[in-house]
């Protein structure tokens, strides 16, 4: 029986639920599944603070029941959001929160709404047989992949906390239980708005789309077109946050449309990982059998995500269709354009270069070729390239087998930043916040989910989370954490 909490010095949240006032017949409220025994493994005492909570409040054995599902805070309006969506290019037309709960929404101390969730806390209308449960590794994963985008300066949803549920799910076999608190600018996605243009309720379309910039794109409110040029925020926001995993090596792994967060987040760390060598064509999560959403294949499919967004608002763009079909696939054909503009500004800070010149382009993929099937550290790659603006070269040198096809791009780069009058130096600490040393390397991760999921012992994970809120310090007590994994590991994967 989920009860409310009548303590007057209860942790307290100013709730304020726009989605479920405004927005009636795009969710289901629901209740969570009571959790056995709830034990707070992990509370982000940072954002907690950032969002106006009581950190200190919240990490006891009632913010364990709060984060379990177990006691509902005042104010909440626990419900389960619909969408559908194209799942590795195959339509879905039900989808919908099968394992979370949007609790509410707060306003953060920033003034900003943020959504906070649930994930893993019971069955929902939408679990389609599901037990709407989640494990303790995939809900660690989350919390720490998340956090590391966040330090990484990469728009994504964030972790609040971590709760043991204290009864096994099965999946393999048997392994703990736990629920991720998730935070967001909002869970709306791609897949919302193609929910209801499936069948066909323009309406509700229309009352999402003008919900939506009503909440993240106020300056769109008497535009001449707001409804395409929502597209046009979208398209735009998509092309800045692809690009910036693009910069880290970072591979999502399961692009579908209801993975797509209209406000511009990195949603739903499931199968995703970082890159190690440079390879164009890495794939990482078992399911992806085609490579649909290999690492060079991301922003392709961004585009066609937001081709899918683009047939949902062709009614509200222009009565007529032709002219609402020639308007939309504008802006859409316009992303290639504008993901490479959001690449190419990264990557010549990535480079060290300050000013613009038309060869850049060239010169930061030649780099990239340069590595291309040579098994290069991609990050390291980068983070090397700094020492060499200051003609230390023999650590990126030694990360090439055979360093000519380096040597030959080096010439280039260093002609490039003869033209800048930028004192090697500066450029070196310059480039040095724009390539981290650290990120969540792949082994590093699996060894501490193993250790928390088999040994219970949190401290690996601890140390690990304390390292990537750092990632462009050189923290030299860890230079360990650096490091790829050793050649004959074993190809990774992740399910």
């Amino acid at each position: 029986m989920t009860h409310v909490s009548d303590n007057p010095a209860a942790a307290r949240f100013a709730f304020d639920n726009t989605y479920a006032r405004e927005l009636e017949g795009f969710y289901v409220t629901c209740k969570a599944a009571q959790a056995a025994r709830p034990r707070l493994v992990r509370l982000n005492r940072e954002l907690a603070e950032e969002l106006g909570l009581d950190a200190g409040a919240l990490d006891s054995e009632e913010g364990a029941r709060i984060f379990a599902g177990n006691e509902t805070p005042e104010g909440a309006v626990p419900l389960a959001q619909a969408y559908a969506g194209h799942q590795f290019g195959g339509f879905s037309p039900q989808l919908g929160d099968g394992r979370a709960l949007l609790l509410g929404e707060v306003i953060d101390r920033n003034g900003h709404r943020r959504d906070i969730q649930l994930k893993g806390s019971g069955p929902t209308p939408f679990s389609r047989a599901g037990d709407g449960r989640a494990a303790l590794g995939p809900v660690l994963r989350e919390y720490l992949i998340g956090e590391a985008m966040h330090a990484l300066g990469i728009p994504t949803t964030r972790a609040l906390a971590a709760v043991l549920t204290g009864e096994p799910v099965f999946r393999e076999g048997a392994l703990p239980g736990a629920v991720l608190t998730r935070v967001a600018a909002s869970h709306i996605r791609v897949g919302t708005f193609q929910l209801f243009a499936a069948r066909g309720e323009q309406a509700k379309v229309r009352r999402l789309a003008d919900y939506v910039i009503d909440r993240h794109y106020r300056e769109l409110k008497g535009h001449a077109n707001p409804y395409l040029g929502l597209l046009e925020r979208v398209c735009d926001g998509q092309a800045a946050l692809i690009a910036s995993w693009m910069h880290v090596g970072f591979i999502h792994g399961v692009m579908n449309t209801d993975n797509m967060a209209i406000s511009g987040e990195t949603i739903d760390y499931g199968p995703c990982a970082f890159m190690d060598h440079y390879d164009p064509a890495t794939v990482f999560s078992s399911i992806d059998i085609q490579g649909r959403y290999a690492y060079a294949n991301q922003p392709r499919i961004a585009q066609w995500n937001l081709a899918r967004l683009a047939e949902t608002l062709l009614p509200l763009i222009d009565a007529d269709g032709n002219r609402a079909i020639a308007r939309a696939t504008e802006v859409v054909n316009a992303f290639p354009e504008q993901y490479e503009r959001h690449w190419l500004k990264g990557m010549r800070a990535k480079l060290g270069l300050v000013n613009e010149e038309e060869t850049d382009l060239n010169l930061a993929t030649g780099f990239l070729t340069a590595m291309a099937g040579k098994k290069v550290d991609y990050t390291l790659a980068f983070r090397y390239l700094a020492d060499a603006a200051l003609s230390q070269e023999e650590a990126i040198r030694a990360l090439f087998a055979d360093p000519s096809a380096y040597d030959l791009w080096s010439g280039h780069w260093r002609a490039r930043l003869a033209r800048e009058a930028v004192a090697p130096l500066v450029r070196a600490q310059a480039m040095r916040r724009a390539n981290p040393a650290f990120i969540p390397r792949n082994h590093r991760v699996e060894e501490t989910l193993s250790a928390a999921v088999e040994g219970g012992d949190y401290a690996p994970f601890a140390t690990l989370l304390n390292i990537l809120s750092r990632p462009f310090d050189d923290q030299p007590e860890f230079a360990t954490f650096a490091e790829p994994s050793l050649e004959g590991q074993g190809r990774y994967q992740t399910f």
